[in-house]
């Protein structure tokens, strides 16, 4: 599964009859714009809508976390201060408490292009492998890899797999990796088994609050 595609465009506004109401704001559309939104309760994937200089809309995989105050981190690096100005069912609206480049966000550039979104999510794990198993902690993820802590010696490019917490209980999801980098007792893992952005937001909402996932799966209540 490739990570998810991140583009955007400016959209084009149409010549508009005399009086109507034209957008404060230019508006970008951002097609597919993985990001993450942080708060008091954790870390949590988002795709970006679409944004303006007043704000920006968002689509998660459950429901938005109580906050009112969050900061939007871009892949690239960039931070900016939100605040939630309504939400409903998986959707968000935030506006930003301060000045934004809208061109600079949507265009933003990265020292990694390469480089998915990462979650600084600490988290046991089961690591296995020809010769056993040994346990891990997980000090941060993306869909395509992992950096963790294991008191066993790996091989550069030896196989392992990684247990990891499943969705919706059950036995823990089996995940193949090989080993990229090692320096001491940490290591950077490459999974073969890549996560869907949807399977990764779900799992970081499960790691922190799972509560978030059951108020998504509950049925709306009956007019």
């Amino acid at each position: 599964m490739e990570p998810a595609t991140q583009e955007a465009r400016l959209e084009q506004v149409e010549d508009l009859p005399p009086g109507a109401e034209q957008r404060i704001a230019p508006r970008f559309t951002l097609l597919i714009r993985a990001a993450k939104l942080v708060s008091a309760q954790g870390e949590f994937v988002c795709v970006i809508r679409d944004v303006s200089e007043t704000g920006v809309s968002v689509r998660l995989f459950h429901t938005l976390p109580s906050c009112q105050d969050f900061a939007l981190h871009m892949p690239a690096g960039a931070v900016y201060e939100v605040t939630r100005v309504w939400h409903k069912g998986n959707e968000a609206g935030f506006t930003f408490t301060g000045n934004v480049e809208v061109e600079q966000l949507v265009n933003e550039a990265s020292d990694y292009p390469k480089r998915g979104l990462r979650l600084a999510l600490c988290f046991p794990v089961t690591v296995n492998m020809l010769s056993g198993q040994s346990e891990a902690l997980v000090e941060n993820f993306s869909q395509q890899g992992a950096r963790l802590t294991c008191d066993r010696l790996l091989a550069i490019d030896q196989t392992v797999r990684i247990q990891m917490p499943a969705l919706g209980g059950g036995k823990p999801r089996e995940v193949r990796a090989k080993v990229r980098w090692r320096r001491d007792q940490h290591y950077g893992v490459v999974f073969d088994d890549t996560f869907t952005l949807g399977d990764f937001a779900r799992l970081a909402a499960l790691l922190q609050a799972p509560a978030l996932l059951e108020e998504s799966a509950a049925p709306a209540p009956a007019d």
